[in-house]
């Protein structure tokens, strides 16, 4: 990563700060997911208020994990042959409208 491009952020999560060195185009995302994850681990927080925060933290980032397992096994593969033939389809229609 360039130093020019590159950005020095601290981030707390659960209430612990850990150091970062990122892309500053990569800021306002990872602000916004370091919001979503303390927003989750205080649900967790609220529903399960005997559990320690390193517990809540490890629910909310299992929650995210069970989440985007489920959302790339959603997502239709280049091989699948619906994808392919809407694909097609649109390639056709482009062919046709460029002529």
């Amino acid at each position: 990563m360039e130093e020019k491009d590159s950005l020095q952020l601290t981030v707390t999560i659960a209430g612990r700060p850990y150091p970062l060195k990122i892309k500053t185009s990569d800021e306002p995302v990872i602000r916004r997911i370091v919001k979503e994850v303390n927003e989750k681990v205080n649900r967790f927080q609220l529903t399960y208020p005997n559990r320690e925060k390193q517990d809540c933290l490890a629910m909310a980032l299992l929650a995210y994990a069970v989440d985007l397992h489920k959302a790339s096994s959603n997502k239709p593969t280049a091989s699948s042959p619906e994808l392919s033939k809407k694909l097609t389809h649109l390639e056709a229609l482009l062919d046709e409208a460029l002529s």
